[in-house]
């Protein structure tokens, strides 16, 4: 329709009859969204409170043109997949229930499980979704699912061209494409007939949006399985305690290499020391291969002078400037601001600039420096920007034209490295350390995967460096001897037995943000069935040039937060339900 002259898209949700006053003239489109979809998103925007359009804003319509039978034909497929007898009990255990979480310690052979159970939907006449986190859709995965299914999968994540977009959601609204893997987004795709939905990494953070509707992935997947009628599977090396306590398991131990893994702890700062040099020369020496996983990506998080103390922060957020050496540039992490490296210090005019965390290029420029004949990429977000430069450095690495991968996150995910016997993993503490109450789990979490990467054909060494011995010896071999001990740590106070939500308020006029907190801090106050936590700055006050304030709260039921923070909303606020971010 035309609305101010400009020409604009809505969504009829039901029928009325004409008023008394004029009204503007609509043209139908070929385009639908099925009972379904509206259901679901008119529970996000209830859940998560938002608006009914933003929910729906993130859904793709079904075509009139390409409206699919009530059945499609039932695949008759030749593939075979040999499951263990573990395999075949945890796939049993899974049909049984609605819900539910196969809990595969890694290498363990999870993704023979999903398969096998697609293969078993595609037999019925069904289709499938495959989440995974953006990170681990990879060329390894991708290849995998095409030799088993063929024209019967397709995958779907942001990095997809226009036009692979459109070819992909042809496949999907004709419904040629019975498997389609993807990130989060993934669950909004047109797809009738679904029969089932695998979360893989359901512990993963990605799979919560950071902008509005502040969804989680993982959640929506369930309550999806119960609007469609349908199994849900959440699978995980390392799960959520919210997903261990909430659903039934199946456990997969081992893993399919007879390999040890031996843990060296080293008390140390985070720095590539001696006893790790050491072991990086005689693993090459060896003609094998390493991985050095460290959580922060550029060279440093922050650039001071040595001198002063003074701290490059970005002109427009409360935050210090990643140092990027290979763009000679200092970068903000939170709205992109780029600045050119200072060579001296505005405060004092002094030269002597200092970085206080290592991070991935300068742990490169050091491992060159005792390995220069050794080939050693950098494998992170700086680097690898686009899935041809994903599937070329994991080509080189499997061909071994590299000898080491020096990255973030993303070494642990979704890569089967064969020939690594060096995993090194630094600045465990500085994850253990921060101020969140799954810090815990995210150490733990991060050491037992990147340690998965290595001894998948032969004896592997991991090189752990932390102060924290004690706590990673404990656990890193009996993560649910962890989550049983957590349990204890959370009751009573954080998810799965209480549930939070999250209050910003962000304005360029920092005043008008506090005003807007303390005015609905007020009205939750007659609340009684919720608790409010605080009330103050965030721990980034400033970000984008806007002054940000926050309201934690914490409830026995999500029905009880929704019901006071809709009674008592202002402009300002935005809602962040089960947040997973406190900065």
């Amino acid at each position: 329709m035309l609305l101010n002259g400009r020409q604009k898209e809505g969504v009829i949700l039901q029928q009325v009859e004409k008023p008394s006053f004029e009204v503007l003239e609509l043209k139908e489109l070929s385009q639908y969204y099925s009972d379904k979809q509206l259901e679901v998103a008119s529970f996000i925007a209830s859940y998560y409170i938002t608006s009914l359009g933003d929910a729906l804003g993130m859904m793709l319509p079904f075509e009139l043109s390409a409206q699919e039978k009530n059945e499609l034909p039932k695949v008759a497929t030749s593939i075979k997949l040999q499951l263990s007898k573990k395999q075949k009990e945890a796939l049993a255990v899974l049909k049984k229930e609605k819900v539910s979480l196969l809990f595969g310690d890694t290498g363990s052979g999870k993704t023979e499980i999903y398969m096998q159970y697609f293969q078993d939907i595609l037999c019925e006449g069904k289709r499938a979704i495959f989440l995974m986190p953006e990170i681990s859709l990879t060329p390894q995965m991708s290849k995998r699912l095409k030799e088993h299914f063929g024209d019967d999968f397709v995958i779907w994540h942001s990095k997809l061209t226009p036009l692979q977009k459109k070819k992909a959601l042809q496949k999907i609204r004709s419904g040629e494409a019975k498997i389609v893997a993807g990130a989060r987004s993934a669950l909004f795709l047109p797809i009738e007939n679904l029969g089932l939905i695998v979360v893989d990494e359901e512990h993963d953070d990605s799979y919560k949006s950071s902008s509005r509707p502040r969804y989680n992935a993982r959640d929506i997947a369930i309550y999806m399985g119960k609007v469609y009628n349908i199994d849900v599977v959440l699978g995980s090396a390392t799960p959520s305690l919210s997903s261990y306590v909430k659903f039934p398991h199946a456990r997969l131990k081992g893993g399919h290499f007879v390999s040890k893994k031996e843990f060296i702890y080293e008390a140390s700062p985070e720095s590539i020391t001696p006893l790790i040099e050491n072991a990086l020369k005689s693993t090459y020496k060896k003609d094998e291969q390493s991985i050095l996983f460290l959580p922060t990506r550029a060279n440093f998080k922050y650039l001071i002078c040595g001198d002063c103390g003074h701290s490059f922060s970005c002109t427009f957020c409360s935050v210090g400037m990643s140092l990027h050496q290979h763009s000679r540039a200092l970068k903000c992490h939170y709205c992109n601001f780029t600045q050119a490296i200072p060579q001296v210090c505005p405060e004092c005019g002094s030269g002597h600039l200092v970085s206080s965390r290592l991070g991935t290029a300068e742990a490169v420029n050091i491992i060159k420096e005792f390995l220069p004949q050794a080939n050693i990429e950098q494998f992170d977000r700086d680097t690898i920007t686009t899935a041809s430069k994903l599937k070329k450095a994991l080509q080189r690495f499997n061909n071994k034209e590299s000898d080491i991968l020096v990255g973030t996150q993303m070494l642990s995910k979704g890569h089967d490295y064969h020939d690594v016997t060096l995993a090194v993993v630094l600045g465990m503490d500085n994850l253990l350390n921060m101020p969140h109450f799954r810090a815990r789990e995210r150490a733990l979490s991060s050491l037992i995967q990147v340690a998965g990467r290595s001894g998948r054909a032969k004896d592997a060494k991991v090189i752990v460096q932390t102060f924290n011995q004690e706590f990673f010896e404990n656990y890193s071999n009996s993560y649910e001897r962890f989550l049983e001990d957590e349990k204890l740590f959370r009751e009573g106070l954080y998810p799965p037995y209480k549930k939070l939500c999250r209050i910003l308020f962000a304005h360029k006029n920092g005043m008008k943000a506090q005003e807007a907190m303390r005015e609905m801090e007020q009205n939750l106050q007659k609340f009684a069935d919720i608790e409010i936590v605080g009330a103050k700055k965030c721990a980034i006050e400033r970000v984008a040039n806007k002054y940000r304030f926050e309201i934690l709260l914490r409830a026995d039921k999500s029905t009880d937060i929704i019901k006071a923070i809709r009674a008592s909303m202002v402009p300002l606020a935005e809602v962040d339900m089960d947040p997973i971010e406190f900065a």
